[in-house]
């Protein structure tokens, strides 16, 4: 037993050392502009993805794919999509952003991004750790009629002890005294939005990883997976599309 549990730790390490050695490749990519589907219509779905901390648009290239790949493959199994709207096409959408900025900051830079779209665009919010954290607050404090869910994987909604030592806007609004924070909890009950977190079982950058989902919507844990192995899952990528899939038409 012993045996079987080390090894199992180790696979879990692997893939996440993996993670890390992917994102270091993909780094360079999307940092110059966010990346806007083109010939995106009233009636389609975007999925906005938004990066954690310390990455780039680029590490989000793999999600986007699989997000699409999948969402088209469901459809055309004829899984179940509201007739009425008609179902359109399934975009990505995500931006950029250096360390620093706190989370309002990034909400506000959101909202240019969300402009850009078209106002009959359904639009759902997916975000990787800090990311996750700016699509909720996006959801609750500026709003937009169009936004039918916000997901988050690994986001410490429960704060991170002494992030604030960084020094900078995006860590103090992680840290666990955050005033932020405090708000986005308390916002939830007066949102409407629908919010799914998905937790890495094994999420090494806080204890308790189940205790960081947003308190009074579904949660899902990923067993055995860290905090980076979450953006590059195959099953991750395949229940977040199926949230996209299973909502379409339910906005606005």
């Amino acid at each position: 037993m012993r045996w079987f549990r080390a090894s199992a730790l180790a696979a879990t390490a692997g893939r996440e050392v993996a993670s890390f050695a992917r994102q270091a490749v993909l780094l360079p990519y999307d940092t110059l502009a966010p990346v806007i589907p083109a010939g995106t219509r009233d009636g389609d779905d975007v999925v906005i993805i938004l990066h954690g901390l310390f990455a780039s648009a680029g590490v989000l290239r793999p999600l986007r794919t699989a997000i699409e790949r999948h969402a088209s493959a469901s459809r055309a199994r004829g899984r179940p999509v509201p007739a009425e709207p008609p179902a359109g096409a399934v975009h990505t959408a995500t931006m950029s952003y250096a360390p620093g900025p706190g989370v309002e900051e990034l909400s506000a830079r959101l909202a240019t991004l969300v402009a850009a779209l078209p106002g009959g665009a359904r639009l759902h919010l997916v975000g990787h750790s800090m990311g996750g954290i700016v699509c909720r607050f996006f959801a609750q404090e500026v709003g937009d009629p169009r936004i039918v869910q916000t997901i988050s994987m690994a986001s410490p909604f429960g704060g991170i002890p002494r992030a604030a030592l960084l020094g900078f806007g995006g860590a103090r609004d992680l840290d666990a005294s955050s005033p932020l924070l405090r708000r986005v909890l308390l916002g939830t009950a007066r949102s409407s939005v629908p919010h799914l977190s998905i937790v890495a079982g094994a999420d090494t950058l806080v204890r308790s990883p189940i205790a960081h989902a947003l308190p009074g919507f579904e949660v899902r844990v990923m067993e055995a997976r860290g905090h980076n192995t979450l953006l590059f899952d195959p099953e991750v990528a395949a229940l977040v599309a199926r949230r996209i899939v299973e909502r379409r038409g339910g906005a606005p």
